[in-house]
């Protein structure tokens, strides 16, 4: 990470920031912060951006209202906060996935923080073709790594299976906690397992497991 930090511009560095996108629901209040929080503190020490969890928090308690609100914490380079919030949609049903043509460098450190430096990812979401909800890229050696928003499950023998970091991705919130808890495992994957998956998987803290199917 060192290296990859000293080889950013100034101008660049100024730029960068860290992104923590959380679910708030009225009467239940955030799902998974701590997890949350936890991250940013990682990236943040990482990256050396200045980071108090109490301020933070104090942000955080700013969000009400009814329903379920998508809450975006962001974490400049001189330890500043903002916070921005919006009403969420109900989950669809699924969401057809598709592979893309992008494949993304497993070494790359900048992969497994939360930064504003995702040009890529907008990039792709914003191209999305029609009849497909999320693109899933692969890395240089063919594995399935991450979507552009969610990260990867396929379900066999009744566990879900998910890449490990050393593939290439966001270590994802609801990742982590599905690992924690036993009901996922890391392995390997390849596109062809997701034809033989007995169900598909995509999610994020946000929004949680979502059923998806190839296109």
């Amino acid at each position: 990470m060192e290296d990859a930090l000293r080889n950013l511009s100034e101008h660049d560095l100024i730029e960068l920031e860290l992104i923590e996108t959380l679910r708030f629901t009225s009467g239940f209040g955030y799902t998974r912060l701590d997890l949350h929080l936890g991250r940013m503190e990682r990236s943040a020490a990482a990256l050396h951006f200045p980071f108090q969890r109490r301020d933070a928090l104090s942000r955080l308690e700013q969000v009400n209202g009814p329903g379920a609100h998508r809450v975006r914490l962001v974490l400049r380079h001189d330890g500043s906060l903002s916070l921005s919030s919006g009403p969420l949609q109900p989950n669809p049903d699924h969401w057809r996935v598709a592979i893309g043509k992008a494949r993304l460098d497993a070494a790359d450190p900048w992969l497994r923080h939360k930064t504003s430096r995702r040009a890529l990812y907008d990039q792709t979401r914003a191209e999305l073709p029609d009849g497909v909800d999320e693109v899933l890229f692969c890395n240089r050696d063919g594995f399935l790594c991450e979507g552009t928003i969610t990260n990867i499950f396929v379900q066999r023998g009744g566990r879900l299976l998910t890449p490990p970091p050393s593939a290439g991705l966001l270590p994802g919130v609801l990742r982590q906690e599905l690992l924690a808890s036993a009901r996922a495992t890391e392995a390997d994957l390849w596109p062809i397992d997701l034809d033989n998956a007995e169900a598909i998987f995509v999610g994020n803290s946000l929004r949680g497991l979502i059923p998806a199917r190839r296109v």
